[in-house]
């Protein structure tokens, strides 16, 4: 009878999985219940049926951000209280962090309900940035090995070189321990600024520095670019340059998300995560399995027709075993894209956004 029982679902959706042996990337659908983690492979276009593999969540300890993948910074560790790593990379910092909390939630749950404590994070409570060196701070940000990545970041048409984003710089503050939260990190990183040790980088950041209170210097914002003071030049100067695919990328994101994409010559169906990007309004798309922070496709959204496909049988152009919630995309270029949201909702959100751009 146990059997029959329906699986309580607390979240389901795209993740990618570092495999165990080959340490390679691939999206796989994930189901969270109240004791475990449950993940299923995609064949074709439909999920397959058959489980293949489980996380078993009695005791886990969750480290996010975890940010020892360079190229892959939205990545999240459970560590299963048989010492079993599983890195786990979601499709944006929102996402990472719900999927965290959900988990986080689920294991406190089971340690509460076993006559343990809840997570150190939740007991220890209240700040402790009243001990903090901030010249310690900076030392450690500036370290080659284990500092924080500068890279090069796209603004309104102009590249940044050697700079960073201030979401990063909150993952980086959060990783490393130096704070218990967010909201913690965004106080340090605006006693940085404010001290000078570090500076804003384009126009987002500059803006917010004008505007904003004295405890909202800082943004927690992937699009807000910092970098050291000018003091601090041995590990590059910031430069901006413009270029045509800058211009394509410049955007502000307006939507991200792990969807299924048909190719154009084998008619194969692929996890892609999905960019939606505003002024210019673009699509790009990328392969997850790879550490490549380039698109592998995309087009401009002028002039371009979206619509919702029915799920009652296979439509015209459409090769496959479908799970359905499909959705058809027409370029200027008169090329067709037909793409495969995990749910109906999600397909009506992306119609949404996209239809608001076009």
């Amino acid at each position: 009878m146990d059997s029959e029982k329906k699986t309580v679902i607390l979240r389901e959706g795209f993740l990618v999985k570092r495999g165990h042996l080959v340490h390679n990337w691939k999206p796989r659908w994930f189901m969270l219940t109240p004791d475990k983690l449950l993940y299923y492979k995609y064949e074709g276009g439909r999920r397959d049926s058959c489980q293949r593999g489980k996380i078993l969540l009695k005791d886990c300890v969750i480290t996010s951000p975890f940010l020892e993948y360079e190229n892959r910074p939205l990545v999240f560790k459970l560590q299963t209280k048989n010492k079993v790593d599983h890195f786990l990379e979601a499709c944006s910092r929102e996402e990472r962090d719900d999927w965290a909390d959900d988990i986080t939630a689920a294991v406190d749950k089971l340690r509460t309900a076993a006559g343990g404590k809840v997570s150190d994070q939740e007991a220890l409570g209240g700040s402790h940035l009243h001990d903090i060196n901030l010249s310690k701070v900076l030392d450690a940000m500036y370290d080659v090995h284990n500092g924080i990545k500068m890279s090069n970041h796209v603004e309104h048409g102009s590249t940044y070189s050697n700079c960073f984003s201030g979401s990063a710089v909150v993952d980086w503050l959060v990783f490393m321990q130096l704070v218990l939260t967010r909201v913690e990190a965004m106080t340090l990183a605006s006693a940085l600024l404010e001290e000078g040790f570090l500076r804003t980088v384009g126009m987002r950041s500059v803006e917010a520095l004008r505007t904003a209170g004295l405890s909202e210097q800082f943004m927690d914002d992937s699009t807000a670019l910092y970098s050291f003071s000018d003091s601090l030049k041995k590990r590059g100067s910031v430069k901006a340059e413009t270029s045509l695919s800058a211009v394509e990328l410049s955007g502000k994101v307006t939507k991200r998300g792990y969807l299924l994409k048909q190719g154009h010559r084998r008619k194969n169906w692929k996890v892609r995560l999905f960019v939606l990007r505003s002024e210019p309004a673009f699509l790009h798309y990328y392969d997850p399995t790879k550490d490549d922070i380039s698109p592998v496709g995309g087009f401009s959204l002028r002039s371009c027709l979206v619509s919702s496909l029915g799920d009652n049988g296979v439509p015209s152009g459409v090769k496959g075993n479908i799970q359905g919630n499909l959705f058809k995309i027409i370029t200027q270029a008169d090329t067709h894209y037909f793409i495969q949201a995990p749910t109906r909702q999600e397909k009506m959100d992306w119609i949404d956004a996209i239809r608001a751009l076009t």
